[in-house]
């Protein structure tokens, strides 16, 4: 995604197993690399990690 994934947009690079289909590739974005997952923003478990996702959205929205 050249120009940054948008809120609310899945990744193009996002598996159907929900795994990153670029993980341990050169082509990689860096901003993915250096995210260290923590569970006040990815939760406990999936369903956890989408609500807190859709929070933040909603939370850091622009008017």
């Amino acid at each position: 995604m050249p120009d940054g994934k948008p809120a609310g947009v899945r990744c193009l690079h996002l598996s159907v197993g929900f795994l990153c289909a670029l993980f341990g590739k050169a082509e990689r974005p860096a901003v993915c690399g250096q995210f260290k997952a923590a569970e006040d923003v990815c939760g406990v478990d999936q369903a956890d990690a989408i609500r807190l996702i859709g929070w933040w959205e909603k939370a850091t929205a622009v008017a």
